[in-house]
C-alpha cells in the first residue's frame, strides 16, 4: 500500500482502540534494537509457524540498527527532534523517517476520508466496522491489517492457549488495546469475515470452519446476563470465569 510512517501511526493509534503511541513510536519508545532482537527470536525459535517470514527483519530496518538509530534512547529512531538551529522557524522540530530514503522530513498530517468519517463515533465497534468498509487506502489497510491479526490468532490456539478469550485478555493487557482480536472479529461479523479472508487469500485454523459447521456465529455471546465464549474443544459455548461473580450492566 506504499504507506509512510505518519500514516501508519495515525491509522493504528485511538481511531481503532490502539494506545496514542501507535506503531511506530512504540518502537521508538521500546528501542528498535529491542525490536529487531525480539523478531529475530521469535523467527528462530518458531521454525513452523506458518507466517514465519512476517519476523523477516527488512533491509532499511537492519540499516537503522547499524546506524545507532535506536529510538528515544540515542536521540533517533523512526522520530528524530530537530534542534532550532536546523529549522525554518527557529522552533524545536520532530522529523520523520522517510523508509525509501532512510532521511528525516518533516512531518505531515495524513488526510484519509475513511478516518474523517469515523472520528466522530464516539463508540469503538462502530468505529471499527467504518473503518475497515473505507473505500480509500485506509480502508484497504485495515482489511488487510485485520485479516492478517484473524488468521494468525486463529491458528495459535491451542498452540499458545485452549482458550481463546486468554488471547484476547493476554493482548488488551500487555499491549494496551481496548479490545480483543477475537473480539474485533466478532464486530466485522465472524462468518462474513472468514469469507472475505478466504477470497483475499487468507486462511483460517481448521477449528474455525468447524465452528462454524456447527452453527456457532460468533466467539463470544450473552445469555441470561452471562456473557459465554466459545470453546474449541467441546464445540460448545462456556460461561467466562468470574461471571458468576459480578453482574455486568451491559449484558442486560
Amino acid at each position: 500500500l506504499q504507506l509512510t510512517v505518519d500514516e501508519i501511526d495515525a491509522l493504528t493509534g485511538p481511531i481503532v482502540g490502539r494506545p496514542k503511541s501507535a506503531t511506530f513510536r512504540t518502537a521508538d519508545v521500546v528501542g528498535i534494537d529491542t525490536l529487531v532482537k525480539v523478531a529475530k527470536g521469535v523467527a528462530d525459535n518458531c521454525p513452523d509457524d506458518e507466517a514465519k517470514e512476517v519476523f523477516t527483519i527488512p533491509a532499511w530496518l537492519n540499516k537503522m540498527v547499524e546506524n545507532n538509530w535506536l529510538g528515544d534512547k540515542t536521540g533517533q529512531g523512526f522520530f528524530k527532534k530537530t534542534p532550532p538551529s536546523q529549522t525554518k522557524g527557529g522552533e524545536k522540530e520532530i522529523h520523520v523517517l522517510n523508509l525509501s530514503t532512510l532521511e528525516y522530513e518533516p512531518r505531515k498530517k495524513p488526510k484519509f476520508a475513511t478516518l474523517e468519517t469515523a472520528k466522530p463515533i464516539e463508540d469503538l465497534k462502530t468505529r471499527i466496522k467504518t473503518l475497515c468498509a473505507g473505500t480509500d487506502k485506509a480502508g484497504e489497510f485495515y482489511r488487510r491489517f485485520h485479516y492478517n491479526l484473524f488468521s494468525y490468532i486463529s491458528h495459535r490456539i491451542p498452540e499458545i492457549s485452549d482458550e481463546l478469550y486468554r488471547v484476547d485478555d493476554g493482548m488488551m493487557a500487555g499491549f494496551g488495546w481496548e479490545i480483543g482480536a477475537f473480539e474485533s472479529w466478532d464486530v466485522l461479523g465472524l462468518v462474513k469475515t472468514v469469507e472475505a479472508m478466504k477470497a483475499a487469500g487468507h486462511k483460517v485454523a481448521p477449528w474455525v470452519d468447524e465452528m462454524i459447521a456447527v452453527g456457532a456465529t460468533s466467539f463470544y455471546k450473552v445469555e441470561n446476563g452471562k456473557r459465554l465464549c466459545y470453546d474449541v474443544s467441546s464445540k460448545t459455548y462456556k460461561t467466562m470465569p468470574g461471571a458468576d461473580a459480578f453482574i455486568v450492566m451491559r449484558n442486560f
